[in-house]
């Protein structure tokens, strides 16, 4: 397990029970009853952010995105799935096996342009931008 699995699994849940002790002790139950609603009003502010980035994302294609550069150019290492998805409104297209890691997404714009994301455990590792070549156009001869 990495420092984050550790957090998020050991570390953050140990807080919230130390928590909900340290008000028990100082402040009886109601200290215990601010502490929970503190802790459940976090929990609900996370759901709403995820449920409101699902909602857009069903709106869209899945694996498109207005451009690949302007994508390319926002991509940062260690961004979650989730900002990946807030940032380009749609799910990407799933390009590795199922239920795998890492997870290969990728993101097409409208010329042919895509971005291909690796995320291992949910976190972006690296990426790829993938322009198509651009047809030759004839140089414009003299006018007469």
């Amino acid at each position: 397990m990495n420092f984050q699995q550790i957090l998020n699994r050991v570390v953050y849940p140990l807080v919230g029970v130390g928590l909900v002790a340290a008000a028990y002790r100082v402040y009886g139950w109601g200290g215990v009853a601010l502490v929970v609603s503190v802790l459940v009003m976090w929990l609900l502010l996370h759901l709403t952010r995820t449920m409101q980035v699902l909602k857009r994302a069903a709106n869209r294609p899945i694996g498109y995105v207005d451009s690949a550069v302007m994508l390319n150019a926002k991509l940062k290492p260690g961004v979650s799935l989730l900002h990946v998805v807030a940032m380009t409104r749609a799910l990407g297209e799933l390009c590795s096996p199922k239920d795998s890691q890492p997870e290969l997404f990728r993101w097409t714009d409208g010329s042919q342009s895509h971005v291909t994301c690796e995320f291992l455990e949910g976190k972006l590792v690296k990426w790829v931008l993938f322009r198509p070549e651009q047809a030759a156009q004839p140089e414009p001869g003299p006018t007469p």
